[in-house]
């Protein structure tokens, strides 16, 4: 190899390293957000889906705010919604949403604030367009 090629993949190897070691692990607190959205949009999918079981629009309404103490009592009430356990679709998203729950009661506890206990506020929601932590289908 001529020097300026082994200068050249040894810059490119340095850079990548760095890269690397700059990037930050998730924290708990992101792995809720990012959980909470990913439920949010299957949600959104299984519901606009053409090839839904009519009873997931009977199902309820899924709305997020990982800040709302209240969020708790309706990912257990979700995941405890008796219809569509036939549906696999459905099956994986009350597991996202189990999954978050035991995120929020046990791993994360400590990292999370909650702003409010309006349990109404999770029923009808009024939802900023700023807000980033808030997710509704």
């Amino acid at each position: 190899m001529i020097p300026t090629a082994k200068m050249l993949l040894s810059l490119i190897a340095l850079l990548s390293s760095a890269l690397l070691a700059n990037t930050a692990p998730p924290t708990c607190y992101s792995r809720l957000l990012s959980l909470s959205k990913e439920i949010t949009e299957s949600f959104k999918e299984l519901q606009t889906s053409k090839a839904v079981d009519s009873c997931v629009v009977m199902m309820p309404r899924l709305y997020l705010d990982i800040h709302n103490y209240c969020v708790l009592a309706k990912l257990r009430d979700f995941v405890a919604y008796p219809m569509c356990d036939r549906v696999l679709e459905v099956t994986e998203l009350k597991e996202k949403a189990r999954s978050l729950y035991t995120f929020m009661i046990s791993y994360c506890r400590r990292d999370l604030v909650f702003l409010t206990d309006d349990c109404n506020a999770l029923e009808s929601p009024i939802v900023p367009h700023t807000e980033s932590s808030i997710t509704e289908s």
